[in-house]
Order: C-alpha cells, then structure tokens, then sequence
C-alpha cells in the first residue's frame, strides 16, 4: 500500500523558513512535488523534482528564488525548503509522486498547514 506523509508545517512570521519533507513507501517513484492550496483557491504547483539519470527540478513562478526541492529517489523522499516565506504562502502544502516521467500525479500525501503571519 502507497502511502505519503508529509511533515513540518506549522505557523511562522512573514520572512521566516519552514521545511516541509515528505516520505514516500510502497513504490517506487521517478517524480515527487509538492503542490499547495489555499482558502477559495485552485491547488498550485509548487516544485517538482524528477529523477532520470540527472535530478532535476522545476519551480512555481511564485517561489523560485526563496523555496528549494531536494530529495533521495533511493529512499522515496522529498523536501522542501521555503525561505522569506510571505502571508501570501499560507496554504495545506501537498506532497505528490508519479511513477512515470509523464504521467499525472498517482498518489497525494494528507497535506500539511503552513500559515505564515505578517
């Protein structure tokens, strides 16, 4: 059985960094990503990160430069740094994986609250 299990949300002042991290089991995984959602909001990519030979990884306009995805393909987990977090980040953070390049996402994490206070 897949599960995700994301960690590390929780409240924080405007500027401050929060990491997320999310551990994967059950299969084995050539894309993981975080996506986000907030109040009377359609859900966001947030960063992906895809394991091909090379790691590469791909940003939401709204956080490049302040939020960074890593992860161990070997142990089906993925992180993400958010720095100068900002009111506007509040939102369920959501940890996905794909088992294919080009597939849609297969399987969703719970999801975990960051809210980020001015």
């Amino acid at each position: 059985q897949v599960q995700l299990v994301e960690s590390g949300g929780g409240p924080v002042l405007a500027g401050g960094s929060l990491r997320l991290s999310c551990a994967a089991s059950g299969r084995t995984f050539r894309r993981m990503a975080w996506f986000r959602q907030a109040p009377g909001k359609e859900r966001e990519f947030v960063a992906q990160v895809m394991w091909s030979g090379n790691t590469n990884t791909r940003y939401g306009d709204s956080v490049k430069g302040r939020f960074t995805i890593s992860g161990d393909n070997a142990k089906n987990t993925v992180y993400l740094q958010m720095n100068s977090l900002k009111p506007e980040d509040t939102a369920v953070y959501y940890c996905a994986a794909a088992l294919s390049f080009f597939s849609t996402w297969d399987y969703w994490g719970q999801g975990t609250q960051v809210t980020v206070s001015a």
